[in-house]
């Protein structure tokens, strides 16, 4: 017999924890860590805004991070500095289109290109992710 019940709606998104909020605005990279097909881990360091408590990260929409979170929306995230750790996990939604405004001004701002537009040499179209935090991690503890 197959399942009709409604499936159980996301979790709320984690609110920032304070010590992190400074981090967000200034640090440059994080670590983005997707599932492949197999289950093995992709980690590869992405450029980042982080507004509205989602993390927006700004991906060719061919590339490994987009296929594997297409097809699995489970990721973490690891802000680079090892002496006071921060990673994130949680769901992400790939956006082909519809990036919204403040987003796409916070990339120009940030790091100085428009996000819609493939990087020079490329013709991949863009894609953005948008992850929603379920659990922060701080010092090895969740939070």
């Amino acid at each position: 017999m197959p399942d009709t019940s409604t499936p159980a709606p996301a979790p709320a998104p984690a609110p920032v924890p304070d010590s992190v909020s400074d981090r967000l605005r200034t640090d440059r990279n994080v670590w983005l860590c997707t599932l492949r097909r197999d289950g093995s881990p992709h980690v590869t360091p992405v450029w980042f805004a982080h507004l509205r408590d989602r993390w927006w990260i700004s991906v060719g929409a061919g590339s490994v991070k987009a296929r594997n979170a297409a097809a699995d929306p489970r990721v973490s995230l690891a802000l680079e500095d090892g002496d006071a750790p921060v990673v994130a996990e949680g769901r992400v939604t790939v956006r082909a289109e519809g990036f919204p405004e403040d987003v796409v001004g916070a990339f120009r701002e940030r790091y100085g290109y428009d996000i819609r537009t493939p990087f020079p040499g490329t013709a991949d179209t863009r894609a953005l992710l948008e992850v929603a935090v379920t659990r922060w991690l701080l010092d090895g503890t969740a939070q």
